[in-house]
């Protein structure tokens, strides 16, 4: 018995070293080339990725949001001392496309969305207005609501009727008022972390909700890469998608049917759209999913971890929910998640 234990020691050596080359080995390759992260996977398997958009990939920068939850949420939603008496809107949007008959129950889609036209893009590019300075030097509607410094709402005034008319508002057929309209002034934190000068147009309806919540995502930190109207994109959706840029009112219709869309009434806005694309599920000819805008298809994998993505337990998502508004990310058949949307009775 005393000679065993000697030759299984002896025997048991090669297996160890192999063991404890193979730990080494891990080891290094972990802490010399680090986890791969989304950003790097979309880099180096950009067919997987971005399918042919490779070139339209996006820098992603930590998420550093120092949100504090629960003090953000409202407890009262203050109402809007502007006059919501205005004609019934359509109710929430559902999956399946109906006759504009059946109006309150249609399905919001994403317009355009084929993609950006390179002459919209261009149109964009050469009409392009610095928010800040139009917001710091435009005229000042005597209707102005200040909710806190640099949140305000008001009734748009000739000059904002002016840019937007031809664009997001067509010259001829639109069924919604210029009244039913409001101008929002925000402030909000880049991606660099600097603080900038933003503008939206919404329902007049959901004014008073757009500076709460977007206050608190300002007083949080919550980072937005652009928040200019969509008139400075030509109207285009896809174009304002791309470039990441959230946006509320544009008169348009659901892509494939003549129902308007919640944007066309000013009632939904889209946040951070490239990191929170919209989703078709086995949408395209092979089966596929249909993704938009081009090059966030690598986004549309929640169960990734990325910055600026929105889900349930985002500060984004549960303020617009506790303001009343509903999420395309919990839709069925499509997921929108950069979609929230409110139904005004």
């Amino acid at each position: 018995m005393s000679n065993i234990k000697p030759l299984l020691r002896q025997a048991a050596r090669p297996f160890l070293f192999l063991l404890t080359f193979i730990f080494i080995c891990a080891f290094l390759a972990h802490y010399l080339t680090g986890d791969e992260t989304l950003l790097e996977y979309a880099r180096n398997n950009p067919d997987q990725a971005y399918g042919t958009q490779a070139d339209s990939a996006k820098e992603s920068v930590e998420n550093d949001k120092t949100e504090s939850v629960d003090s953000a949420l409202p407890k009262t939603t203050t109402a809007s001392p502007t006059d919501q008496t205005a004609e019934p809107f359509p109710a929430a949007e559902t999956d399946t496309p109906v006759t504009p008959s059946q109006a309150d129950t249609y399905t919001d889609s994403k317009d355009n969305i084929a993609g950006a036209s390179d002459s919209a893009m261009a149109d964009s590019e050469s009409n392009t207005v610095n928010s800040a300075e139009v917001s710091d030097t435009m005229e000042q509607h005597p209707e102005r609501v200040t909710y806190e410094e640099g949140f305000y709402y008001e009734p748009l005034t000739d000059a904002v009727i002016e840019r937007i008319t031809g664009i997001s508002y067509p010259e001829e057929g639109c069924t919604v008022p210029y009244e039913d309209l409001h101008y929002i002034g925000l402030r909000y934190i880049d991606f660099n972390g600097q603080e900038q000068t933003g503008e939206l147009i919404c329902n007049k309806a959901i004014a008073q909700d757009m500076v709460e919540i977007f206050h608190e995502l300002y007083r949080n930190e919550y980072r937005l890469e652009s928040v200019r109207l969509i008139d400075e994109y030509g109207g285009d959706d896809t174009a304002s998608m791309a470039e990441n840029n959230t946006s509320c009112f544009n008169y348009r219709v659901v892509d494939g049917t003549t129902n308007l869309s919640k944007h066309a009434y000013g009632l939904a806005i889209d946040v951070n759209p490239y990191y929170n694309p919209y989703v078709v599920f086995q949408r395209n000819a092979d089966g596929s999913d249909y993704i938009s805008p081009p090059g966030s298809e690598i986004y549309a994998d929640r169960s990734q971890s990325f910055a600026y993505k929105i889900d349930e337990n985002d500060l984004c998502y549960r303020l617009f929910t506790a303001h009343g508004f509903t999420w395309g990310g919990n839709w069925n058949s499509t997921k929108d998640y950069q979609h929230f949307q409110k139904v005004i009775k």
